[in-house]
């Protein structure tokens, strides 16, 4: 097994250029924020691991002894609904979003993650559909991250490891679950966090996207429209591999993500 990429003079000699000019006590508050960040990014690996051994078959009861906890204490973690943890739901790209937002904020020193950070992360995984459907709507990426730039300029905040949400970047994650559910979609995509960003109309990321022309509607129309070429093509697949044309070949974004399965054919 190859051994982690992580090296620790690496990690000190990257703390000391970046914070060049600063003195030991502000270098040792960095260095705890730097680790907590790496700790959270560790969860983040499990939880992939965990959704992806869950998606081959793997029950709770090996889950939980491979975890080295209780079956109990497994479901607790990681079951959507009991737990209230989105992020099980979200697909490699939609959690990939989240950590661009998150590393945005903190790179520009904001103490909370809003909904213009969100809109970053999102326009920044440019291969997920929720990204791909804003360029075709607003023209193009550079004109989503021109109409960013007022907001997204430096702060003086000295963010914590882990950048607290907004309460309405909250609610845009709460519109992006109703979303999906409304679409019949048990994952959480960059499609759903789009449509989500536009559910929650008072933060500046649907405000700037409805003024670069991509309102709810037009982006609800232009997502199904993509939707339902990917399920055209793998369909298509399917039929040439001799299947069905079902099962397999009835998922969206999430399954070519490695994400949950579309519930049905239609999305």
């Amino acid at each position: 097994m190859t051994p982690l990429d992580v090296n620790l003079r690496h990690l000190i000699e990257q703390l000391d250029a970046d914070l060049a000019d600063a003195d030991a006590l502000t270098k040792v508050t960095e260095a705890q924020q730097r680790a907590r960040s790496l700790s959270g990014i560790g969860d983040q690996l499990i939880d992939h691991f965990v959704q992806r051994a869950r998606e081959g078959g793997t029950s709770w009861s090996q889950l939980g002894e491979a975890l080295g906890v209780s079956k109990q204490a497994a479901q607790q973690r990681w079951v959507p609904g009991k737990s209230g943890n989105l992020f099980s739901r979200f697909t490699d790209r939609a959690r990939h979003v989240v950590v661009l937002a998150e590393a945005r904020a903190r790179e520009l020193r904001h103490g909370r993650v809003d909904t213009e950070h969100m809109l970053a992360g999102l326009v920044g995984e440019e291969e997920g559909i929720g990204a791909q459907a804003v360029f075709a709507l607003a023209g193009s990426k550079e004109a989503v991250e021109r109409a960013l730039g007022p907001v997204l300029a430096p702060g003086t905040d000295n963010p914590p490891a882990h950048v607290p949400f907004t309460d309405l970047n909250k609610q845009v994650f709460k519109e992006s679950l109703n979303v999906a559910l409304e679409m019949g979609h048990n994952y959480i995509g960059t499609e759903h966090i789009l449509l989500g960003l536009l559910r929650v109309p008072s933060g500046k990321a649907a405000q700037i996207l409805e003024q670069a022309g991509v309102t709810y509607q037009a982006a609800h129309a232009e997502l199904i429209k993509r939707i339902d070429a990917i399920l055209t093509a793998r369909r298509a697949e399917a039929k040439q591999a001799g299947g069905t044309g079902e099962g397999g070949a009835n998922q969206a974004e999430g399954a070519g993500e490695g994400g949950a399965e579309q519930q049905g054919a239609g999305a």
